[in-house]
């Protein structure tokens, strides 16, 4: 078997310096995101997070091959989930990736350049391949990361515009109003949903109008998520109030088994304000 443990401690001892080397070599000029960062904090956790996966890679010349990969699982997620890197183009992070192959490329010619013996060629090409298959298989872990965190940041995003356009906007004597404009499909039924009882249970609303005049027509999953949530409300003390339901909604909700018995409705939303607040 080929050198392992003095190739380690060959590493293990330029750790801190391959770190410093990687960060003071890098083009800050004409990158981005992470790398340009001007930030002493953002620097040092870069420079931490580099010096991390050092660590890590150096076990490489001890490890069976079986039990490599599952070392970075930590350190990818970490990496995977940083804000600075999720803004940094992804071909940028790649490219780091491979000057820091280049780094332990170098370092094993130099290993075997002050050794003795016979098979110092091919020990060489042994360990460049070795590396060179590694940080491949790591590269591929990361983007897949990045591409997990990539995604659940976008549906948060996605998920905060949804409840901006549902807005509960509190009217008085513990009235809200929910103003429902738009297309409503299952993803956007199920954020009204949860956002609309959180808010009532937040600022104990006690009644709410539901206005449904900027909506078109609804379909069974809207109609039977409007069910839903005029249900849970009422589990939880709050009446509902309709107001603003076209024919083509009207016909919808009656043919997807709404019953409009359970909740009180008016033509349109003055009205039905106007009858709340002039008969309290």
């Amino acid at each position: 078997m080929y050198e392992r443990k003095e190739l380690y401690d060959f590493f293990m001892e330029r750790t801190s310096e391959l770190t410093e080397d990687w960060y003071n070599k890098m083009d800050h000029n004409n990158l981005h995101g992470v790398y340009a960062s001007n930030d002493e904090e953002v620097i040092g956790r870069l420079k931490q997070q580099n010096y991390q996966f050092h660590l890590l890679f150096c076990r490489l010349f001890l490890e069976k091959d079986e039990d490599f990969g599952a070392l970075f699982e930590n350190w990818l997620g970490e990496l995977g989930s940083d804000i600075e890197h999720l803004l940094t183009p992804i071909y940028e992070i790649i490219e780091q990736f491979f000057r820091v192959e280049d780094q332990y490329l170098e370092l094993i010619e130099k290993f075997y350049a002050e050794s003795e013996g016979d098979t110092a060629n091919e020990e060489v090409n042994y360990w460049s391949r070795e590396i060179t298959k590694r940080l491949g298989e790591i590269v591929i872990r990361f983007v897949r990361e990045n591409a997990l965190q990539t995604e659940l940041k976008l549906n948060a995003h996605k998920e905060t515009i949804l409840k901006l356009s549902c807005p509960v906007i509190p009217l008085m004597r513990h009235s809200a109003l929910l103003p429902v404009i738009g297309d409503i499909d299952e993803t956007r039924a199920k954020v009204i949903l949860q956002h609309t009882l959180d808010e009532c249970t937040k600022k104990k609303f006690d009644h709410l109008f539901i206005d449904l005049s900027g909506v078109a027509t609804l379909d069974k999953i809207a109609v039977d998520e409007l069910k839903e949530l005029i249900g849970a409300l009422k589990l939880i003390g709050v009446v509902c109030t309709l107001s603003g339901v076209r024919p083509k909604v009207a016909q919808a909700v009656v043919e997807h088994g709404f019953e409009f018995d359970t909740v009180h409705v008016e033509r349109v939303l003055s009205t039905a304000i106007e009858t709340k607040f002039t008969t309290v």
